[in-house]
């Protein structure tokens, strides 16, 4: 069952059409425009997939799906969607969401008050909770940790976001959130102190725990925001001169007051923007991870859609690393599944004649 069809959920149904082992039985919607939609429509397919959207969840739990792929919007809602994760799990259904990415890994981010009704629901659902995507999730759990396989010793890992949000279509995210097109001085969410660590320090804490680190406490954080030098256009927001055009943020996890897990952004909204920052070997945005020590190493991971777009591909990653994570998640015991539980996930079934 797909639970949303914005711009990820779209590409989710897409996906589980796709899946040899998937069907979908189901499709929740937020927008009366959307109720009594093919799904098949909605996510742009152009041919009827015989499942109709509806908005009403009771029925759609009536249904007993194995599954749900969660993509509904979760930024500027992250109570009622952990109480709709929960009532998920309570009711027996295994569920991969993209948010809250809170979730990713909330051990050390969350009080444990609210983690433990999430998982004494999935124990008692007998299903488990898997929130993941591209970031937070594969670019900055799996990849990274898989690199650090290859180390003798490791100084620091730093898992880097460098991309162009000109094309990215979250207006909530990118005016309030980030807070591009505002003046300097408004108080944006992302800008408010400890909400980087809410947002992006399950990322930092899984790393460390994959590595058996005890961080100090709190995780450190680091913003520099740039105003715009001219007037620019986004999809999202119109940015004037003077008002915030790009941001670059650190959150960072130090053992005796030395980084030794970082997450960084760079997040400009026109590609001309801050040249001494840096920028993708290709392409208008990538992942970048460093692992510092014995050896030096690097990889950046960069995508981009047939139509080479890098913020629709984004949207696609992040569905089919739900996606293809269904099988593993449900074969997963009850709780909060997280990247160190998961075994390895694969396209399995994906290459087509």
């Amino acid at each position: 069952m797909e639970w949303s069809t914005g711009t990820v959920g779209r590409h989710a149904i897409a996906g589980i059409d796709a899946h040899p082992e998937l069907e979908l039985v189901g499709v929740w919607v937020s927008d009366p425009a959307k109720v009594g939609k093919d799904a098949g429509r909605l996510a742009g397919l152009d041919r009827d997939l015989g499942v109709l959207a509806t908005d009403d969840a009771d029925a759609l739990l009536a249904l007993a799906p194995d599954a749900i792929v969660h993509t509904a919007m979760t930024d500027d809602r992250v109570m009622e969607a952990i109480d709709d994760l929960t009532r998920f799990v309570k009711a027996g259904v295994d569920v991969v969401s993209s948010g809250p990415v809170i979730l990713q890994f909330p051990y050390g981010v969350l009080p444990q008050e609210l983690i433990t009704p999430i998982e004494e629901a999935a124990v008692a659902g007998g299903a488990s909770l898997h929130v993941n995507g591209i970031d937070p999730g594969f670019a900055n759990d799996v990849l990274p940790l898989s690199m650090t396989s290859l180390s003798q010793s490791i100084d620091e890992v730093r898992c880097m976001e460098i991309a162009d949000y000109s094309t990215y279509y979250q207006p909530v995210v990118m005016t309030q959130l980030f807070g591009f097109g505002q003046p300097m001085d408004f108080q944006a969410v992302l800008a408010a102190p400890g909400v980087l660590s809410l947002g992006w320090g399950s990322v930092v804490r899984q790393v460390a725990a994959g590595l058996g680190l005890t961080l100090d406490e709190p995780l450190v954080e680091r913003v520099e925001r740039v105003p715009a030098d001219r007037d620019y256009s986004t999809v999202s927001v119109e940015i004037a001169e003077g008002t915030l055009a790009a941001m670059r943020f650190e959150i960072a996890g130090q053992v005796n007051g030395v980084d030794r897990v970082v997450l960084e952004h760079y997040t400009r909204t026109h590609p001309d923007q801050c040249p001494q920052w840096p920028r993708p070997d290709h392409g208008d945005g990538c992942y970048r991870i460093e692992v510092r020590g014995e050896p030096e190493m690097t990889v950046e991971f960069s995508h981009h859609g047939r139509d080479g777009d890098h913020n629709v591909s984004g949207m696609i990653v992040t569905a089919m690393r739900l996606v293809n994570s269904v099988p593993a998640v449900v074969a997963a015991k009850p709780g909060i599944v997280t990247a160190l539980d998961m075994p390895l996930v694969t396209g399995r079934g994906l290459v087509t004649e």
